[in-house]
């Protein structure tokens, strides 16, 4: 490669960007000087690009930690230079965030740049009292640790929470890019925060390989490019759909499109069908190039203009975040106690139909359904064609459980469930108990472990992490019956008896804790009773049916507490909704008690049935396993123990 290619890869990126942010504010007029209360030049202008900055220190970081975890060998140079970069993008993230607070500060407090009391009083009160001071300061935060962290972490598996840390930062960005009071907010900050943290590991990893270009050789190279290319077409995918989208719900018709945001939108656009192609060339052709020994200068050359699309990408979206949008971010002049609450208007008056014709789409259980059933239906296809066996009763399961939580976390119950309570225990119950009654038969783990190729060279795939939690010491404690039955059972105590509920019921960041959670404890338990994945700890046939009795029979109680209750568990949310159809705020309360003691039982009945099931096809197998050794030794076993017999009746006979 040649030299000059080295150095003008990242520079491009920088120029690129920096070109397209400030004409992205120059034609949006997102830099222009409001009538009343200008902050001035500097702050118009410096808070975009302080965000720019922002966003492409935490694309370094991200690439270089997700290639580290699943791409790199911590026995190559490459990986001790990876966590290198890695700090240092973290680095310039922690001084360009909190020069972001600061700019926010200025641009929203209206308060003249001063060095004195006053000023710092209110940069004090911001950061650590107002929601988008604190979402700045939290990220500041983060990225601080992760700078420490990546110097002082080179341990493979413990890397893995380093970079789930660094993920984490995208969440107070994410609650922070769209208006609270305006319609539309769940569905905006998961789709925001998709957006950010895949487009960052998607432009990350590329600036990754640039900065390791001298420690990789042609055939590592290789290696390390196929695996980067995987998690470039998945994060494409998530980016495409988190754009798509964002702009539905800020452009609102395709009138708007006219206007100078959708404008903006329409270039993003292009950009990214752009990066598309070129993602469809490193994939098809550079790499099989490059396999044959083509030359590396021109693979080169290509990232570096695709790095130039991306630097366009990063400071178009830069420039969108303070272009005034279409939709109005801000709340009706008139809200009903419904929109005060959720940010949405009241849905009509449940039926029977609309559960089945209603829906609120998540994005983020949207693709992780999507990828859950494609990279299961993949990992059959791959068996089956090197003539492997894979149960079709299994793949049948695992379909229909991935299309239940696609249904309950996307469909009329979750229209529903922030106005009834007793729709949310609906959802409850079918994500810890229905859901995984069908997913735990797939047996995914072991689909696993026999379908994604196994690694030499030191890194960790899919399947070395998939085995490596599997066979933890965490997993063996959270997969023990015993305790798998506790998280079931007390967790329902816990979350309801709580303020988890109310942050879970009234924060989007909560609901979607609440859904894993559930799945997660549900999942465990159908395991630790049926499952066929390996686990460190099997109780015997009885005691699996005494351990589901019990448990159920704790959860009935649960649901029977719940009907008795004189009082709402949340009375300024459920009761404060202003509906005007269906059952009270207590007698809906009541129904999803009803719901949690009763529907309780299907679940457990099938599960018993299971269980006995497998009971009796266990001692079958147990017996033709004697029968075959008997055959081989010709009931060696047997006449051992009648001679045993024998020998102690002539004893008897003996004694006096």
């Amino acid at each position: 490669m040649p030299r000059i290619v080295r150095v003008i890869g990242p520079a491009v990126l920088l120029v690129a960007a920096l070109a397209a942010v400030l004409a992205g504010l120059a034609f949006g007029g997102g830099a222009d000087a409001p009538l009343l209360a200008d902050p001035g030049a500097l702050v118009r202008w410096g808070l975009p690009i302080s965000t720019l900055v922002v966003n492409l220190s935490l694309a370094g970081v991200l690439g270089a930690l997700v290639l580290s975890c699943f791409a790199f060998s911590p026995d190559r140079e490459e990986y001790g230079k990876a966590l290198d970069f890695a700090a240092g993008s973290a680095a310039v993230m922690t001084v360009s965030a909190a020069a972001t607070g600061l700019f926010t500060f200025v641009s929203v407090s209206n308060v003249p740049w001063s060095f004195d009391e006053g000023f710092s009083n209110g940069l004090s009160s911001f950061i650590t009292s107002v929601p988008l001071g604190q979402a700045w300061l939290g990220v500041t935060l983060i990225a601080a640790a992760v700078t420490v962290l990546c110097f002082a972490v080179r341990n493979h598996t413990a890397l893995v929470f380093v970079t789930a840390l660094a993920m984490a930062s995208v969440i107070p960005m994410a609650q922070q890019g769209h208006s609270a009071e305006a319609s539309g907010h769940d569905a905006a900050v998961t789709s925001f925060g998709l957006h950010v943290l895949f487009a960052a590991i998607w432009l990350g990893g590329l600036v990754t390989l640039i900065v390791l270009r001298g420690v990789l050789g042609s055939s590592r190279l290789v290696t390390v490019l196929e695996r980067y290319s995987s998690i470039a077409l998945v994060a494409f995918i998530v980016v495409a759909a988190s754009g798509y989208v964002n702009a539905e719900l800020r452009v609102g018709t395709l009138a708007e499109l006219a206007t100078p945001y959708g404008i903006l939108v329409l270039v993003k656009v292009a950009v990214l069908v752009v990066l598309g192609l070129f993602g469809v060339a490193q994939r098809r052709i550079l790499i099989d190039r490059l396999k044959v020994g083509g030359k590396r200068s021109t693979f080169w050359w290509i990232v570096t203009a695709e790095l130039a699309f991306m630097g366009i990408a990063s400071g178009v979206a830069a420039a969108l975040a303070r272009t005034v949008t279409p939709v109005p971010q801000t709340r009706a002049a008139t809200p009903t106690p419904a929109e005060i609450l959720t940010g949405e208007k009241l849905p009509p008056e449940l039926t029977f139909g609309r559960l089945f014709t209603s829906w609120n789409f998540d994005l983020l259980w949207v693709l992780g359904c999507a990828f859950a059933l494609f990279f299961y239906l993949a990992g059959v296809w791959r068996l089956r064609k090197r003539g492997d066996k894979w149960p079709v009763y299994r793949t049948v399961l695992w379909t229909l459980g991935i299309l239940l939580l696609f249904y309950i976390t996307n469909g009329g119950v979750n229209v529903y469930e922030k106005y009834l309570f007793s729709a949310h225990m609906s959802a409850h119950m079918v994500l810890t108990m229905a859901v995984p009654l069908l997913l735990v038969p797939g047996a995914p783990v072991t689909l696993a472990a026999r379908a994604i190729r196994k690694r030499d060279d030191g890194s960790r795939g899919g399947r070395e992490w998939i085995l490596l939690a599997v066979h933890s010491r965490f997993a063996a404690i959270i997969s023990n019956p015993l305790v798998a039955a506790g998280l079931f059972a007390f967790s329902l105590w816990i979350f309801y008896y709580t303020p988890i509920m109310r942050w879970a019921t009234t924060d989007h960041v909560g609901h979607e804790w609440m859904i894993a959670h559930f799945l997660i404890t549900g999942y465990l338990f159908v395991q630790s009773l049926i499952g066929i994945d390996p686990v460190k700890y099997r109780l015997a046939y009885p005691f699996r049916l005494l351990l589901l009795l019990g448990t159920m029979a704790f959860h009935a109680f649960f649901g029977l507490s719940i009907m008795q209750m004189n009082g709402l568990l949340l009375a300024d949310w459920f009761g404060a909704m202003g509906r005007t159809w269906g059952d009270t705020p207590l007698a809906d309360q009541q129904v999803g008690g009803g719901i949690a003691w009763s529907i309780g039982e299907i679940p457990t009945v099938i599960l018993a049935i299971v269980v006995a099931i497998q009971w009796s096809r266990s001692d079958e197998r147990e017996t033709r396993r004697r029968d075959r050794n008997a055959d081989r030794t010709d009931d060696a076993e047997l006449r051992a123990y009648n001679e045993r017999l024998a020998r102690l009746a002539e004893r008897d006979k003996v004694k006096p």
